[in-house]
């Protein structure tokens, strides 16, 4: 396990973790397997920067009916503009223009992103191993792990994440009918970035137990859900 150290100039988690996610692309390659989707290392740096830097094609990263606009943009990105700009323009961060810009949205909305879009990459090569987060890190990534309960929005089954420090996050059944027909309640558990990447779909990397009823394990197991 490494840890990444913070010198006198760290620039702070969110920041840290763009400048990794970089270098991880960087390293890996343009044709190098992600965990994301099946994208390769070159489209998932395509995403990053129409995501940061393209207002009109972002809506639909998570508006299914918009979505198609979003993927011709990103492919075009991809094929149009080489390998290492698009990583040189990531790591740069978004332009002025762009509503990342504004201050406290990259904190605010970029750490579970860089974080999993780090993961992707690092996990899909088969020498990964997990690696030690930041405090403050692992601060921004449980403010923001509400974002499963949207996630798991269609999920049959209560679930609680569960830190090793015993804080918790309730994701109940959500809906009348979905609450008369849950299949019970599941307990996952791992520390929090491990918590993340299960609940965004990376369930076959991530490092978390599950504790419950077996019917209700069972039942969350075969359901398929990302973001």
């Amino acid at each position: 396990m490494t840890t990444p150290e913070a010198g006198p100039a760290d620039p702070g988690p969110v920041r840290r973790e763009r400048l990794l996610l970089a270098a991880a692309l960087a390293e890996a390659g343009p044709d190098a397997a992600t965990k994301c989707a099946g994208w390769t290392a070159r489209d998932l740096a395509a995403h990053l920067v129409v995501r940061e830097n393209r207002p009109d094609a972002a809506p639909g990263i998570l508006l299914s009916p918009l979505s198609f606009y979003t993927e011709r943009v990103r492919r075009r990105t991809a094929s149009a503009v080489p390998f290492d700009r698009l990583v040189e323009r990531f790591r740069d961060g978004p332009a002025k223009f762009s509503p990342y810009a504004l201050p406290g949205v990259d904190k605010n909305a970029n750490g579970v992103e860089f974080f999993v879009h780090h993961e992707d990459v690092r996990r899909a090569r088969p020498d990964w191993e997990p690696r030690e987060i930041s405090p403050e890190l692992g601060e921004v990534l449980w403010r923001r792990i509400k974002i499963a309960r949207f996630v798991l929005r269609k999920v049959q089954v209560e679930v609680t994440l569960v830190q090793p420090d015993g804080r918790a996050l309730r994701v109940p059944a959500r809906g009348r009918d979905a609450r008369r027909n849950a299949r019970g309640a599941v307990r996952v558990h791992g520390p929090v970035g491990e918590l993340v990447l299960w609940a965004l779909g990376r369930r076959d990397v991530a490092d978390v137990r599950l504790t419950g009823a077996t019917d209700a394990v069972k039942s969350l197991t075969e359901t398929g859900w990302s973001l």
